[in-house]
């Protein structure tokens, strides 16, 4: 067939990330969605072809988002500046974590994490398993340039972030 017009596809998934977070999965509908995005719901059904994919890809679009910025002050050369470097990726992360739209995304994902633990692996593939994955590259690279002793970075990069998060985001999932 055709190549699927890229513009409806990018209005269907916004439309779909703005529903989702502010209605819920159940709350939200595919005819919903359409009239959000300005397409027809049979456009919508031909670019995700049921609401569980729609959902998913709007969960990874929104994560992917919202994680570009995170990943610019994430560098993976090792920084002249130790201190600066950490605690710019320390404010960058809590930003994240902390924001509107990932507090949303959270409480969403933790109220389908029983009826839909595919969607919840994938959230924690492309959010938490990224950053760490990137923390622990550059942990890596700071211990191989002597600046500190990193014997264990994948561990030291989830120490790291547990830190981060801490009370304040738990306070802020429960409201």
């Amino acid at each position: 067939g055709r190549p699927k017009n890229l513009t409806k596809r990018a209005a269907i998934l916004k439309a779909a990330q703005v529903l989702f977070l502010r209605l819920g999965y159940e709350g939200c509908s595919m005819d919903a969605i359409a009239q959000e995005a300005g397409v027809s719901k049979l456009t919508v059904y031909n670019h995700f072809t049921d609401k569980e994919k729609l959902f998913c890809a709007a969960i990874k679009a929104q994560c992917d988002t919202q994680l570009a910025e995170f990943f610019v002050t994430l560098t993976v050369h090792p920084p002249l500046h130790l201190r600066p470097t950490l605690l710019a990726l320390a404010h960058s992360f809590q930003r994240l974590v902390n924001s509107p739209e990932s507090i949303a995304l959270h409480r969403l994902i933790i109220s389908h994490a029983t009826t839909n633990p595919e969607l919840s692996h994938l959230f924690y593939e492309i959010t938490a398993l990224r950053i760490t994955h990137k923390m622990e590259e550059l942990l890596r690279s700071i211990d191989r340039t002597k600046q500190l002793h990193i014997p264990h970075p994948r561990q030291a990069a989830e120490h790291f972030f547990a830190l981060l998060k801490g009370a304040r985001h738990l306070q802020l999932l429960i409201g």
